[in-house]
C-alpha cells in the first residue's frame, strides 16, 4: 500500500485560513459508509443524525501555547514548537532555522497580529519582539528538525519550558495556514471544554462543538463522556516512507476514565453506537481495544485493513492529502467512498482542514 494512493486534489482556496465568525456555523457532510451516499448539512444539526443512547466521546485535552520565538546571540531569529513530554524524557522541540548543539537562545515575548506574513516580514517582526530573561539551550540535535533542550532563567536556574510557553508562547497554528496566531486563536483553537493541558495541536473535529449543541444532544438522550489524548509530534511530521506499512507513529500520552469505559461497555452490550469525535478519540479507543491499556502511551497507526472494535460512527474534519489521519478516515469509511465524498465537498466549496467544515461517517 503506497502513501501516494491517498491523494486528492485540494485547491488552496478550499483551505480555511481563519475560524468561522461564529463557532458551530460550519457545514457538515454526512457519509453513509455502506452505500457511499452523502447528505449536505450543518454542524449545528449534528443532533439530527445521532440517536438516543448513542455514546459521544470527546477529547478534553488543552492546547499549550507551545510555539515560542527565540533569538541567537548574533540576533538571528528562530522558532521552536515545544512538544509533549513523556515521563522522565528530556524536553523536545521542533525548530525552524539552523541550530547547533550548545546554542543558547533568548526567549522572545510573542506579539503577532495574526495576519498573513511573508518570510521577510516575519523576520522583521521577530526582530522587534521584546526579549525576556529566559533562555533555551540546545542539548542534542536529533534529526528531522527535532532537538532536546533545557530552559533556564537569568540566574541559570532551571525552569520548566511549559511555564515559558504559557507566559511567552503563541498558539501553534498548523503551517498550512501561512499566518501567525492572533488573540482570537487563543480561544478558537481550543475546544469549549478543554481541561488538561498538554497538546501541541487541537483536536480539531471538536472546535465547532458548542454548549448549545451539547445540551440538545443530551436532551435527545445522547450520552457524552470524555477521554484525554495529548496531540503531539505526529500532527506535524509528514510521512517520509513510500509504503504506508513502513511508517512508524510516535507516542502520545492518553487516559480513559473508568466512567467512560463503563458507558462504552454498557452501550456495546446493548447494541448502542459509540460516536468518536475526531481521530484522536478514535486512536485512543481502538488502542484500548487492542491492548487493554486505560492510560499510557498510544502509538497505534490505523490505515485501510484495520478492523474497528469500538468506534461505530466518526465525526471528523477534512484531512490533508497523504496524511496519517486521512488514512485512518479511509480505513473507517473506505477510500473509494471517502475519495468520492471529498471530491463532492471540494466541488460544493466546503472548507477543509483544521478551521474548516466536518464530516460525519455513519
Amino acid at each position: 500500500m503506497l502513501v501516494s494512493d491517498f491523494d486528492y486534489n485540494l485547491p488552496e482556496e478550499r483551505i480555511a485560513k481563519y475560524p468561522p465568525k461564529e463557532r458551530g456555523s460550519t457545514r457538515l457532510c454526512v457519509l453513509d459508509r455502506k452505500t457511499g451516499k452523502v447528505i449536505d448539512s450543518y454542524y449545528k444539526n449534528l443532533d439530527e443524525f445521532l440517536r438516543p443512547g448513542d455514546v459521544l466521546v470527546l477529547n478534553d485535552t488543552k492546547v499549550m501555547q507551545s510555539r515560542i520565538f527565540c533569538e541567537l546571540p548574533d540576533g538571528r531569529p528562530r522558532e521552536l514548537v515545544v512538544l509533549e513530554k513523556h515521563g522522565k524524557d528530556k524536553q523536545k522541540v521542533m525548530y525552524r532555522g539552523k541550530l547547533h548543539e550548545g546554542d543558547v537562545l533568548t526567549v522572545l515575548k510573542a506579539n503577532f497580529s495574526g495576519k498573513d506574513n511573508s518570510s521577510s516580514k516575519r523576520v522583521e517582526e521577530l526582530s522587534q519582539l521584546e526579549k525576556t530573561s529566559s533562555y533555551v539551550r540546545i542539548l542534542e540535535i536529533l534529526g528531522n528538525g527535532i532537538a532536546e533542550v533545557e530552559a533556564f532563567d537569568e540566574h541559570f536556574k532551571p525552569v520548566q519550558l511549559k511555564e515559558l510557553t504559557e507566559e511567552y508562547g503563541s498558539v501553534p497554528l498548523p503551517p498550512y495556514l501561512h499566518r501567525d496566531a492572533s488573540e482570537a486563536d487563543k480561544e478558537r483553537y481550543q475546544t469549549v471544554w478543554a481541561k488538561y493541558m498538554g497538546s501541541a495541536a487541537a483536536p480539531t473535529a471538536s472546535l465547532n462543538m458548542t454548549e448549545e449543541l451539547m445540551n440538545r444532544l443530551r436532551e435527545k438522550g445522547v450520552i457524552i463522556c470524555y477521554l484525554t489524548l495529548h496531540v503531539g509530534l505526529g500532527t506535524f511530521l509528514p510521512i517520509r516512507t513510500d509504503e504506508v506499512e513502513a511508517h512508524k507513529m510516535h507516542s502520545e500520552w492518553f487516559n480513559i476514565p473508568l466512567e467512560t469505559l463503563k458507558e462504552i461497555a454498557n452501550a456495546k452490550a446493548d447494541g448502542r453506537r459509540i460516536v468518536a469525535v475526531g481521530t484522536t478519540v478514535t486512536r485512543t479507543l481502538e488502542h484500548y481495544a487492542k491492548t487493554g491499556f486505560k492510560s499510557g502511551e498510544d502509538d497505534i497507526f490505523i490505515y485501510p485493513g484495520f478492523q474497528f472494535k469500538i468506534v461505530d460512527v466518526l465525526l471528523t474534519n477534512f484531512h490533508a492529502p497523504k496524511s496519517t489521519v486521512l488514512m485512518l478516515t479511509s480505513a473507517f469509511a473506505g477510500w473509494e467512498n471517502l475519495h468520492k465524498a471529498y471530491d463532492h465537498c471540494v466541488e460544493s466549496k466546503y472548507n477543509f482542514l483544521s478551521y474548516g467544515d466536518s464530516m460525519l461517517i455513519c
